[in-house]
């Protein structure tokens, strides 16, 4: 009996397996580092003595997932807005964390536009997630973890990043 070969997967199933990877890589490692399943709502800081602290900030806990920030305690000079920063979606039974928006200097609209092209949303995530990847493994190079990582004191909890 002949078995007919299968055609192979088109290009973009092999990018959006690869886009799930990221995803699955970027919650292993912030679950290394963090554990963020186990905090409250609340900003957290983790200073490593090189005077670049880090923010982490719990913004929602829903059943199965976590609406977090992580940024620098340094702020865009003409912005004031923490820069860099990411915006993540923890899912806890997925185990999968998706940077949903990033602030690097520039809002998604002026990268990719108001109503781009799926496979330009698509391409963008995956920088997204591959930046948050490379700054996952930097932090965790630099000592950021569980350890480092304290509840802010209220006085600095509504503080604004620094000016840079």
């Amino acid at each position: 009996m002949l078995v007919a070969a299968r055609p192979p997967l088109p290009a973009r199933h092999g990018k959006f397996a690869w886009l799930m990877g990221l995803y699955a890589e970027n919650h292993q490692r912030l679950t290394r580092m963090f554990d963020p399943s186990s905090l409250a709502p609340g900003r957290y800081l983790s200073r490593v003595g090189d005077g670049l602290d880090l923010r982490l900030d719990v913004l929602e806990r829903h059943p199965y997932t976590l609406e977090l920030t992580l940024s620098y305690a340094l702020a865009d000079p003409v912005t004031g807005a923490p820069d860099p920063s990411a915006h993540l979606r923890h899912y806890l039974d997925a185990r999968q964390t998706e940077a949903t928006h990033c602030y690097v200097g520039r809002r998604w609209q002026d990268v990719i536009g108001l109503h781009p092209p799926n496979r330009v949303v698509f391409d963008h995530r995956l920088r997204m997630n591959t930046f948050l990847g490379k700054w996952l493994a930097y932090l965790a190079e630099r000592g950021h973890g569980a350890y480092t990582l304290n509840l802010a004191p209220a006085d600095e909890e509504d503080a604004p990043a620094i000016a840079v």
